[in-house]
């Protein structure tokens, strides 16, 4: 495979116009924290964006950041920390499960990322402003702005969002931020099943209380975070008197669930993040991991059916409706895939990732949930608007791209 290193995003869309007149299949990189996420590469050429990293706008006042797509994400989150904000839709890392690093910025769009505060506060592309990228042509062009209200013509940042880089190399992103929370405490209660930890969920969610996170770690989870048995845990951020308030009512709201624990600002830090990477599943490096998209209700019975059947672990998060499961690899030939989107189908609404698992096995399994007939037409003629000769991250969310 020949890799091309563009210097700036006039030598990509160079790049990308070339290989189009080629007809070659083109891969495209940023720092490779999720290269193993979707089906095996197998493009011609890869187009390594590495080099175009930096922010190139930061306005605090204005809460709107500027940066090329291979800007790392540590070094935005620290700039983002030193003016007391953030991004707020917590993007994950993938470094726990594939040990790759914490990843880009233009890979937090392109993967739709985001961690437990998505109950609050959106995924990615709720906050992206505006975007530079280059289609499959090889023709560069700009979409949105560096303003929440950009209303002209299609909203196409957010029509990229979760992309995985099949529709435009994006080389410059604009992201609202946010300020920063002043602290955080969490609620945790110990010893519930997931079923009724999904209803406490629930129940927390509906409280005004401006929950920011509510997720359940089984036994095997709890235990890898230091917690002795089943921990049900539910994040509350603000300032200190609001969040001290809130607390003590969501408490004795729950109270009949089990009697609640109070976590401290440094080991709330400690215990989302862990959330939010999957480090109680990702960590067993040999098992294959699963994340279900579902309503919060259906995560226990998705989670139910596959272990009954194949064994493994789970964790949910999102209030229940994000279950990440994590199988033997041995435990059926697909890798759970049968079973594991037969159980969400039961849910009339859902989808199943397979998240991590070896080459042989994203080679020959569907990695990503299969689209019903409708939106895979329309996914279709989005493709051929943009990438006409699918030269775009070929087959890299199915067999035939």
């Amino acid at each position: 495979m020949t890799t091309l290193t563009p210097a700036d995003a006039a030598e990509a869309a160079e790049a990308v116009a070339q290989a189009a007149a080629d007809r070659a299949s083109l891969s495209i990189v940023g720092l490779g924290s999720k290269a193993a996420l979707g089906r095996p590469w197998n493009a011609e050429r890869r187009l390594d964006l590495s080099r175009l990293s930096g922010v190139t706008t930061y306005e605090p006042a204005e809460l709107v950041l500027c940066a090329r797509a291979a800007t790392p994400l540590a070094e935005i989150e620290a700039l983002l920390a030193a003016n007391g904000q953030e991004l707020a839709f917590e993007p994950m890392s993938f470094d726990a499960l594939y040990g790759a690093g914490r990843g880009s910025i233009g890979g937090a769009l392109m993967a739709n990322l985001s961690g437990p505060r998505r109950v609050k506060a959106g995924a990615a592309r709720d906050h992206i402003l505006g975007l530079k990228a280059i289609d499959g042509r090889g023709a560069a062009y700009k979409a949105g702005g560096t303003v929440v209200k950009n209303v002209t013509g299609y909203d196409l940042a957010r029509g990229l969002a979760g992309s995985y880089g099949a529709l435009a190399v994006v080389t410059e992103v604009n992201f609202k931020v946010l300020p920063r929370a002043q602290t955080a405490t969490t609620l945790m209660l110990p010893g519930l099943a997931p079923k009724a930890a999904v209803a406490a969920l629930c129940a927390a969610m509906g409280a005004p209380v401006d929950v920011s996170g509510a997720a359940h770690l089984p036994a095997y989870a709890a235990k890898a975070l230091g917690f002795p048995a089943p921990a049900t845990l539910l994040r509350l951020e603000g300032f200190s008197p609001s969040v001290d308030e809130r607390f003590d009512r969501l408490r004795a709201q729950l109270a009949d669930f089990a009697a609640g624990e109070r976590l401290d600002a440094q080991e709330t830090e400690r215990v989302w993040r862990a959330v939010r990477d999957v480090v109680p599943l990702a960590q067993a490096r040999e098992k294959i991991v699963w994340r279900v998209s579902v309503a919060p209700t259906g995560g226990p019975a998705v989670a139910a059916a596959v272990q009954r059947a194949l064994g493994g672990e789970a964790m949910f998060d999102w209030s229940g409706g994000l279950v990440w499961l994590a199988l033997d690899p041995d435990a059926a030939p697909d890798g759970g895939a049968e079973l594991v989107r037969g159980a969400v189908a039961v849910q009339e609404g859902g989808h199943a990732t397979l998240i991590r698992a070896s080459d042989e096995l994203r080679a020959r399994a569907p990695v990503f949930q299969p689209p019903p007939p409708a939106l895979e037409a329309l996914s279709r003629r989005l493709k051929a608007q943009f990438d006409p000769w699918s030269i775009l991250e070929r087959g890299r969310l199915r067999a035939a791209s």
